[in-house]
């Protein structure tokens, strides 16, 4: 193979630079060639190859998904906001989702040698990644009850409820609201029933006073307000 000699400026390349540049290319592709093979994705490369990879949902990590199995006993409730979420990513993973990704992977299957095959690799582990949340996902729906009703003295802190609380020391309000363990979101301020700040405020009504132990230590509050048809106030 001829190459070009001479650079932009119009000068030769020295012998020894080439024999370097060549060096390390060969290094970075045998480096690369190593990564494929033990299972990690490339670009992909045009056209239809770069399909596979448009596939891969926003909410379903790159890693490998695990159900929660170190969390101990969760309590089986859940607001029908919740179930409603985890119902529609059902639905989407199993009819949309999973067949566009199988028909992805027998379309890079036909291109050629699977060994080296990025795009049947990465898209194999894509099918086990939404097969592993699709069964995690049926057995959950399975066990949860939802929750749709008051309680019986909806002055009192249940399930589902929104609740503002005053910080003893600095006075400052915290508001949150008390669901399951699938539906928790920080952004929300929305907490698991089975948090020890849930676990303290269960049956408390305003003005009662709440210890929670913490690993900061122990924290005192004071129920303000509690509602169950959204939050109280946010000021």
């Amino acid at each position: 193979m001829k190459h070009d000699r001479h650079v932009a400026t119009g000068g030769e390349v020295p012998a020894l630079q080439c024999v370097q540049l060549f060096a390390s290319f060969l290094a970075t592709w045998h480096a690369f060639g190593r990564a494929i093979r033990g299972g990690f994705p490339r670009a992909g490369r045009t056209g239809q190859n770069r399909r596979l990879f448009l596939l891969l949902p926003s909410f379903l990590p790159m890693t490998r998904y695990r159900p929660p199995s170190d969390l101990g006993p969760r309590t089986p409730l859940i607001t029908p906001e919740g179930h409603k979420t985890l119902k529609d990513e059902f639905d989407f993973l199993w009819r949309v989702r999973r067949p566009e990704v199988t028909r992805a992977v027998s379309e890079a299957a036909a291109m050629g040698d699977r060994s080296e095959n990025a795009e049947y690799i990465y898209g194999k582990k894509m099918l086990r990644e939404i097969d592993r949340r699709v069964r995690f996902l049926m057995k959950r729906l399975e066990v949860l009850k939802v929750v749709d009703q008051k309680p019986a003295d909806p002055s009192r802190i249940f399930f589902g409820a929104w609740v503002v609380l005053e910080e003893a020391d600095t006075g400052e309000l915290l508001h949150l609201r008390i669901v399951g363990t699938d539906e928790t979101d920080t952004s929300k301020h929305w907490i698991s029933i089975d948090a020890p700040m849930a676990r303290a405020l269960l049956k408390k009504a305003v003005d009662d006073e709440v210890i929670v132990e913490r690993p900061a230590g122990r924290g005192i509050f004071y129920v303000i307000a509690v509602s169950y048809e959204g939050p109280p106030f946010t000021d």
